[in-house]
């Protein structure tokens, strides 16, 4: 006999996934609000960046057209990599002008609210599973965020 507090949990718990148009409409709203921290991190031109801007938005609509299209269970964020990959590589034809405007982007300035976005997409059942993991995943993460730090410090002081 299932209650209703069990029936509740469960529908909760179910993922819930954007449609494509769902997905693009963030994506715009994710490149507005880059190309504005692009602008007050990097002091970049919000006009100067859209072409770069606009270059990465087409790059994982592609990626995100290829996931939904060709269903081989390739996640969408693999996709957007091979397309942009594929697209910057030194034997594209079309690499030499695409890095030329990307130059315009400041990364870590866009990195900001991707993260901040990340943080709040977190779900009722993320958060339910770290509960029930209890002290050894905080243990876990301390020691793995740790390490890659100092692997990181290695890698950088020994090559540059």
């Amino acid at each position: 006999m299932t209650t209703q507090t069990d029936t509740m949990n469960e529908e909760a718990s179910k993922e819930i996934r954007l449609t494509l148009k769902e997905s693009i409409i963030a994506l715009i709203v994710m490149c507005l609000v880059s190309l504005v921290s692009n602008w007050a991190g990097a002091g970049t031109d919000f006009f100067a960046a859209l072409p770069a801007m606009l270059i990465i938005f087409a790059m994982v609509v592609v990626g995100m057209l290829l996931s939904k299209f060709i269903p081989i269970g390739f996640p969408a964020v693999a996709w957007v990599s091979l397309v942009s990959v594929l697209l910057t590589i030194p034997v594209s034809p079309v690499a030499a002008p695409i890095l030329a405007e990307l130059k315009n982007i400041s990364f870590l300035a866009m990195v900001t609210p991707v993260l901040a976005y990340a943080a709040m997409a977190i779900t009722k059942m993320e958060v339910d599973l770290f509960k029930r993991s209890g002290f050894k995943i905080a243990v876990i993460s301390i020691l793995v965020f740790t390490g890659t730090y100092i692997g990181s410090a290695l890698i950088a002081n020994a090559f540059l």
